[in-house]
């Protein structure tokens, strides 16, 4: 962890400080003050959608319009069509949906499109929409293995400077979702 910070000094300079320290720090945009930028931000976010549009086939119809209307609101949020306020309330309508929802694999894709528009907002939820991916594909008894590969093969789509963070990432906060 960081050093105590003096009285003297100013609040703003505290938060940048802690904000640097933060193992989310990468994820942080620019205008935040962190290093990532609109361009990479908006990237992660489609990575994100396509993770979890990929995995909706899973379950049955008819399909919770929020889903529907999340996925939607995440393309529209990549092509700066959308504020980020509406991707965060479309979230939030796909993680009610998940809680409404009895079956496993309908609860993990609706995570994973939450997770997913959530990207707006922050732009590690990414990550949450891959792994509730393959939670999905693990709770439908496919391979998760082969959701892996596609995963891999689309992660490889974005900028070079985030695919590692994108991937260590992904490594360090699999333990969590016991696949």
């Amino acid at each position: 962890m960081g050093t105590i910070p003096s009285r003297e000094e100013h609040p703003k300079e505290r938060l940048k400080k802690a904000t640097k320290e933060s193992s989310r720090y990468p994820f942080i945009a620019q205008h935040r003050g962190g290093p990532l930028t609109k361009n990479n931000h908006r990237k992660l976010m489609r990575w994100a959608r396509l993770c979890a549009e990929h995995v909706l086939p899973l379950i049955s119809n008819p399909i919770d319009p929020r889903l529907v209307y999340a996925l939607q609101v995440a393309k529209d949020w990549e092509n700066d069509k959308v504020s980020t306020g509406e991707a965060m309330k479309a979230s939030q309508g796909a993680h009610a949906a998940a809680r409404q929802a009895s079956n496993p694999i309908s609860i993990a894709v609706a995570r994973s499109i939450g997770q997913g528009v959530a990207t707006a907002h922050m732009a590690d939820h990414c990550t949450g929409a891959a792994l509730f991916a393959l939670k999905a594909v693990k709770q439908a008894g496919k391979s998760i293995e082969q959701e892996r590969e596609w995963q891999t093969k689309q992660v490889h789509q974005l900028p070079s400077e985030i695919i590692e963070l994108v991937v260590t990432t992904m490594i360090n906060k699999e333990q969590h979702f016991k696949l």
